[in-house]
């Protein structure tokens, strides 16, 4: 049932395993990188600062967040561990589109 909801959100969700090849990507991450596929390794797509950062991420299980604006959409990316049997299996990752001017609300 959670694949469903998964591969309908409006969200791109990108999974890889700790090795950085790509295991899960919901139908808006396929959208969003056509040329990608299951099995395919991040490393061939990315700069060698990013692959670094993922690694270091998976081995520190630590998450990163970031905004990025290209061809005039914001996007917010959020790269989170995933554990499975109580150890690190990879990096999933979120990317959201945003308005470009976008409420923040401080709650105290």
């Amino acid at each position: 049932m959670l694949e469903t909801y998964l591969k309908s959100i409006d969200v791109a969700i990108t999974i890889c395993d700790i090795n950085l090849n790509i295991v899960y990507m919901n139908e808006k991450s396929k959208a969003t990188f056509p040329n990608a596929n299951i099995g395919d390794s991040l490393i061939d797509c990315h700069k060698e600062s990013s692959i670094l950062l993922m690694k270091k991420l998976i081995t520190e299980a630590k998450s990163n967040s970031y905004s990025i604006e290209k061809n005039g959409v914001k996007k917010i990316i959020h790269q989170t561990p995933w554990i499975e049997n109580d150890k690190i299996s990879g990096l999933i990752e979120f990317s959201i589109v945003v308005p470009l001017e976008m409420s923040h609300f401080k709650r105290d």
